[in-house]
């Protein structure tokens, strides 16, 4: 059912055409471009030393504060252990060889190679796969693309949990430097995250310059402490053998297994590693870890344990208690302030590439990205994805109080993210790369191998607070699946309605009654076929411009397109000519300009002093006929009259632009 209400001008707000599939492209006679050289591309400019800076100062900063929380979660809570000398050589044994198998072995030599062309993360790692992997038909999604969107529905559920965690435990340090300040704690937690999230407009590279030099104090601190305690008992070190490992859990049993819900807080920064990779690069973020945080956290925490083999009471909170009473731990707690403020950054930032990605690629509606960083394109900032991180942090800070109640909450989401890395990198090296069976299958099978247990103990906390990051994740995975098939059927309806392209021109001197001078740019989300605004501007009007351009922006599956591939202009005859603009997935599209440079490259005819822009306003009909359900498409059509402006996300000016209305349904 079609319903032509007639047009608006200006247009204010309103649905974009969505970017086209490989079987659009198909359909085009047109291949996917391969896009520039990761170097190129990616814009990283500056040496490595102040690049490995910066990622100190977003990449590292989750899993750089983990020695606040990970050590004092495996003694002291509910599912903690005693601290005898065994229990604390084999957590500091199983604490040493996760950091060494799940981040350095995992990600920092294996996944981070699968970048796409620079971007790391779960949605770029999807991209790399081949079409026929990623979809299901024309309108569904694949078992694997839903595996990929879980995984990142994941990821943002943990991003919620991170920030809140890290600086509520931060500022217990001052009940354990006297109890008089307890009941400053969590009002002075939502104070300091309001301020993190208020400055995230600076951009990354901002962020990055100031929380760096910070953050090389921090590791520094962390280095020095751990060193002193060391040097008192040297005998800690033996836990850097397995065997200790190995030996807890002989003795502990199925409680041993639990413990790994407690030891996965010192890894929980690896899937942000990988996310915030097209911040700063690979080759930065390996020298950063390898030179600095990876030395630091490890020293550190044999550190705690020295600690605790001297003075087991001192299980309540070892970090806090490397310090005696006094000044020293009010400036330990202000500098672990500033740590657990950068820890936020790392899954910030990543929130935010993932997001970028998941509009390109047409998992979530448009919104406002502001690219905060002229020499790289990956530092961006999404205001719509801050301040609903900043909403959820504060609400879990403000429901369960302590540190040690939000720990239970921590880690089911992202063990299950890594899970699904693992299985997608498999894929990648067997369906993209080419990589033989037998050389693909046992490292999954090793990933697999430290994923799953990880995974396992995390369910055991699902009812003390591990249903919090299910619960975002599933709200989330379920809009991203319901965009994503409604602007398939929206396309396809409108694909139905209007004839080809050739179809169109062969009769348009029947349906024109006369041409007005001027150049009228039709936005549609097809190329080939006669955008749907123009049937309908036709229909009602009889008349058209002498120039008409048909607009359509295909998003590759690549982050960036380079310039020669960038646009591809066929005159079709009788003044109409389409255009076809292709970006990558982390390029931002300025029409204005790319109509300017086809007009200088390709010759395109506009006059640009008479030129408007046509868009069509979708307004979406939830009925029981519908396919998708009534639910689902009053979901869609909730989140379709949400979607961002349409001038502003293609830096078209408004006051060139007419919006044409349709209702229908699904």
């Amino acid at each position: 059912m079609f319903v032509l209400p007639g047009a608006r001008c200006p247009a204010m707000r309103g649905t974009m055409p969505e970017a086209t599939n490989d079987q659009d492209r198909q359909a085009q006679g047109g291949a996917r471009p391969q896009g520039a050289g990761a170097a190129q591309a990616h814009g990283h400019r500056g040496g490595a030393a102040a690049l490995a800076l910066g990622a100190l100062g977003v990449v590292f900063g989750d899993i750089g504060t983990s020695p606040l929380y990970a050590l004092k979660e495996c003694v002291s809570s509910a599912h903690g252990v005693p601290p005898t000398p065994a229990n604390v050589l084999g957590l500091l044994s199983l604490i040493f060889w996760s950091l060494m198998m799940v981040v350095t072995v995992k990600y920092v030599t294996f996944i981070t190679r699968a970048d796409n062309e620079g971007e790391g993360g779960i949605l770029a790692l999807l991209a790399l796969l081949p079409e026929r992997l990623r979809t299901r038909g024309t309108q569904g999604v694949g078992w694997v693309a839903g595996l990929v969107v879980l995984g990142a529905a994941l990821l943002y559920g943990d991003g919620v949990i991170t920030p809140a965690i890290s600086v509520l435990s931060a500022m217990e340090g001052l009940a354990v430097a006297t109890s008089a300040l307890k009941p400053v704690v969590v009002p002075l937690t939502c104070a300091i995250l309001v301020g993190l999230f208020s400055v995230q407009r600076w951009g990354t590279a901002r962020v990055g310059k100031v929380f760096g030099p910070i953050m090389v104090v921090w590791f520094i601190a962390l280095a020095a402490l751990g060193l002193a305690f060391i040097a008192r008992n040297p005998a800690v070190l033996a836990a850097l053998s397995p065997v200790h490992a190995a030996r807890f859990f002989a003795e502990n049993g199925l409680h041993g297994v639990a413990i790994l819900g407690s030891v996965v807080l010192v890894i929980t920064g690896g899937e942000a590693l990988y996310a915030d990779m097209g911040h700063f690069g690979r080759g930065p973020i390996r020298l950063a870890w390898y030179g600095l945080a990876l030395p630091a956290l490890a020293l550190n925490y044999f550190g705690q344990g020295a600690l605790l083999l001297q003075s087991p009471e001192a299980a309540e909170n070892p970090f806090f208690a490397m310090v005696p009473k006094g000044p020293l731990t009010y400036a330990l707690v202000a500098l672990s302030a500033m740590a657990t403020v950068i820890a936020s950054q790392a899954l910030i930032s990543g929130a935010y590439s993932l997001t970028h990605q998941a509009i390109q690629l047409g998992y979530l509606p448009r919104t406002g990205v502001h690219h905060t960083s002229s020499t790289a394109e990956g530092q961006i900032y999404i205001p719509m994805t801050n301040w609903a991180l900043a909403a959820g942090c504060l609400a879990l800070v403000l429901i369960f109080q302590h540190s040690s109640r939000l720990a239970a909450a921590y880690g089911l989401a992202v063990t299950g993210t890594m899970g699904i890395t693992s299985v997608v990198y498999f894929m990648v090296m067997r369906h993209t790369w080419g990589a033989p069976l037998a050389k693909a299958l046992p490292l999954l099978l090793l990933f697999l191998a430290l994923d799953l247990p990880f995974l396992g103990a995390n369910l055991l906390k699902f009812f003390e607070g591990g249903y919090v990051p299910v619960v975002i994740a599933a709200v989330l995975f379920a809009m991203m699946v319901i965009w994503k098939r409604g602007r398939a059927i929206l396309t396809e309806r409108f694909t139905r309605a209007v004839p080809s392209i050739e179809a169109f021109v062969r009769g348009l001197d029947a349906s024109c009654d006369a041409r007005v001078p001027g150049t009228a740019v039709f936005l549609s989300s097809r190329a080939g076929k006669t955008p749907y605004v123009l049937a309908h501007h036709l229909k009602h009007n009889k008349v058209l411009h002498e120039t008409a351009v048909l607009l359509t922006v295909v998003t590759e599956h690549v982050p960036r397109v380079t310039d020669k591939e960038r646009l591809q202009l066929t005159s079709i005859g009788k003044g109409v000519h389409q255009l076809i603009i292709r970006s990558g997935f982390m390029q931002s599209t300025d029409v204005p300009a790319l109509l300017r440079r086809a007009a200088t490259q390709h010759g395109l005819p506009v006059d640009f002093a008479d030129v408007t822009y046509y868009l069509g306003r979708e307004t979406i009909l939830a009925t029981e006929k519908g396919r998708m359900g009534r639910v689902a498409e009053t979901i869609f059509a909730v989140m379709a009259r949400n979607a961002g402006e349409v001038p502003g996300y293609f830096k078209l000016p408004p006051e060139r632009v007419v919006e044409l209305g349709v209702q229908i349904d699904l």
